[in-house]
């Protein structure tokens, strides 16, 4: 069995950092194709970032340059580096892992259970 566990959202003010965490199990390599996307309440789900298995990214324009996508294939981890936060990036994060080493982000694969993230102002 595959499953995807999430961790490090919470409450933090606007300008703050947080770092999520996705730590993989079973027979699923977080080196493959994968990513995070988040939903917002009465938003439709959005692709965050995404990288690929040879290293290659690519974020939402609403993140670029303070969000920062890696993994740890050692630990079969991906991470998520949020800088500079605003309160319209409080949304509920979701870790995404495709079956494929090469694929794009919305191919088969797995979803993590979700960790809200919430930006005071």
């Amino acid at each position: 069995q595959v499953q995807l566990v999430e961790s490090g959202g919470g409450l933090v003010q606007s300008g703050g950092s947080l770092r999520l965490s996705c730590a993989a199990s079973g027979s699923i390599a977080i080196s493959n194709t994968a990513g995070w996307y988040r939903q917002a309440p009465g938003k439709e789900r959005e692709l965050v970032a995404a990288i690929t298995s040879g290293g290659s990214t690519n974020y939402g324009e609403s993140v670029k340059g303070r969000f920062t996508i890696s993994r740890d294939n050692a630990k079969n981890t991906l991470y998520l580096q949020m800088s500079s936060l605003k309160p319209e990036d409080t949304a509920v994060y979701y870790c995404r892992v495709t079956r494929f080493p090469t694929a794009p982000i919305n191919a088969p694969g797995y979803w993590g259970q979700g960790t809200q993230v919430t930006v005071s102002s």
